[in-house]
């Protein structure tokens, strides 16, 4: 097959009219044939997300491959850890050989954080031999986020096993460190961290790119932190990647690595540097096996109609076109079902909190729009028969973690921002041990939530205004096999369910829900075991005596 349409060259930096020969998945030969002519398309390298979380879209690899080669993805660097803090190894291994199904280029990591913490309680625990034995493989391409950097930076033995491990087999260890800056960011970065996905300011950035680390420029469903970040491409451009870290499916239909193009391009950022960091850094830095359009590459590409609106006509991997004029061409397939989940039913008198003698206020977790982060706020408590209860007119909700692995008593907070005035939501997507988490406004609700959870063994339910809707998540309690069009107009309407009946105020309800039991995150969460302060990296009361 031959290709006749304007080459764009990430080396050269040229744009030339160009026959491109493909034969046996690969680029045979290339004929410069004459000057850019915009009459025709333009042929360039694959987008590349340089950090995402597979099981956040609550797609298998399969289909999230389906929906994402739309948008002119060709490649991932995906950690799995979400589905190995469920599964462990075993859950590693799952993704792989369901990203194997399709031509689309999974690049999966060794989780170093399994579980993310020991104030959590997990599915399973990756140990330093474990990730000596992950690494190994071909299909592991790097040791994922070290999010426990008080591990590294205290020289925590089985950390840095893990971080030895990775050097050991020449892969590159990516860091997670919010907010870390100073001694600690350069003595982290030195202990052999080449990226961080989690910064939130444009200063934090910079002195990190000082000590040696690439910085991804993050644009999720959740956390968004372009804007603050993008004006380093300018000055770092080949330090630069960009990725979503994590993507719900409804986000996902509508675009992905592309909108992040588009809009670098917008704020007036140069072409050259922007393709780099969505083509071509991730690829060189991660040594993925994606072609970037030279001669005996796979023929890994995208054909867009111009290089200002960006309209992805076609995508091809390994000499297949997987995806033309917004039309998947992957395959529809199911996926086996695996799933660790062993709690029972429980009562809405589990969900109660009694209030302390003395105790006037307590503390408070307050989501913030966009950001992983939270803040810990300080108000006054609402009683009602000696039990601490939910104050929507405050905007004062409560919260709830339930262990999913064994049977418990339920943890018990209250959050701000949700603006819920009715009902409630849960989830089984609960960064990172992924045990059920709810926010109501009354018991009932809050139990009934999570009950509709534990019978499914897996998903998102909302429960209010005189309705019940339920998405299960067989496999882990994390994704779905259905199709990924289906999943994402499921979740979409449970979305605005949950912000027209019940009045969320939240752009991603259900996606900042699932962030609020990450204790590795700042200021303050829950986990099944209590209140946590992630600044001093220990549990906190409730109440304030």
């Amino acid at each position: 097959m031959i290709i006749n349409a304007n080459l764009v060259n990430l080396f050269n930096k040229t744009i030339q009219q160009a026959d491109i020969l493909i034969e046996e998945k690969r680029i045979k030969k290339i004929s410069v044939t004459g000057k850019e002519n915009p009459a025709l398309p333009y042929i360039l390298p694959g987008f590349v997300d340089a950090h995402v979380h597979v099981e956040s879209s609550m797609l298998t690899p399969v289909q999230f491959a389906r929906l994402a080669v739309v948008h002119g993805t060709v490649a991932t660097v995906s950690d799995p850890h979400e589905i190995a803090n469920v599964m462990g190894v075993q859950g590693v291994e799952y993704m792989i050989e369901d990203g194997k199904r399709v031509p689309f280029k999974f690049c999966f990591g060794a989780p170093s954080c399994v579980p993310a913490t020991i104030f959590e309680t997990a599915g399973a625990t990756i140990t330093p031999d474990d990730v000596r034995d992950l690494l190994a493989k071909e299909e592991i391409g790097y040791l994922a986020e070290v999010m426990n950097f008080p591990g590294v930076l205290n020289a925590d033995p089985d950390m840095i096993a893990k971080i030895n491990w990775a050097k050991h087999f020449n892969k590159p260890a990516d860091g997670h460190a919010p907010g870390l800056r100073g001694e600690a960011a350069k003595n982290y970065a030195a202990a052999g961290m080449t990226t961080d996905h989690e910064c939130f300011t444009y200063e934090e950035a910079k002195e990190k790119i000082a000590y040696g680390v690439k910085i991804l420029i993050r644009e999720g469903s959740a956390a968004r932190n372009f804007d603050a970040l993008i004006p380093l491409l300018a000055e770092f451009p080949e330090q630069i990647m960009f990725c979503s870290d994590d993507k719900h499916p409804d986000f996902l239909v509508e675009g992905h690595i592309n909108l992040l193009v588009k809009r670098a391009l917008e704020n007036g950022n140069d072409i050259w540097n922007v393709l780099h960091a969505a083509c071509l850094n991730p690829v060189l830095h991660y040594k993925l096996p994606v072609g970037l359009l030279k001669e005996y590459d796979p023929a890994d590409f995208i054909v867009v109609d111009n290089l200002t609106d960006f309209n992805i006509l076609q995508t091809w991997l390994d000499g297949e076109k997987v995806a033309e004029n917004n039309i998947s061409l992957l395959p529809d397939l199911r996926s086996s079902h695996i799933n660790q989940f062993n709690c029972t039913i429980k009562k809405a008198s589990d969900f109660q909190c009694i209030a302390e003698e003395n105790a006037s206020q307590i503390k408070i977790i307050e989501a913030l729009e966009g950001q992983l982060i939270t803040n810990g706020l300080t108000e006054e408590i609402s009683v009602q028969d000696g039990f601490i209860v939910s104050d929507p007119e405050r905007d004062i909700l409560k919260i709830s973690v339930i262990n999913r692995y064994k049977d418990t008593e339920p943890a018990i907070a209250f959050i701000r921002n949700f603006g819920i005035k009715k009902g409630a939501i849960a989830s089984t997507v609960a960064h990172d041990s992924h045990n059920i988490i709810a926010v109501g406004c009354d018991d009932d609700s809050i139990c009934e939530a999570v009950n509709m959870l534990i019978e499914s063994k897996g998903g998102i339910s909302a429960v209010g205004d005189g309705q019940k809707l339920l998405l299960e998540l067989p496999i882990a309690g994390l994704m779905s096999d259905d199709d990924g069009y289906k999943v994402a107009n499921a979740y979409t309407e449970m979305d605005q369910f949950v912000k027209s009946s019940l009045k969320s105020t939240l752009q991603s309800p259900y996606m900042t829900l699932s962030f609020m039991a990450l204790l590795v995150i700042p200021a303050l969460k829950l986990s099944d075991k209590g209140l946590f302060d992630g600044e001093k990296f220990e549990f906190v009361p409730l109440s304030i005596l």
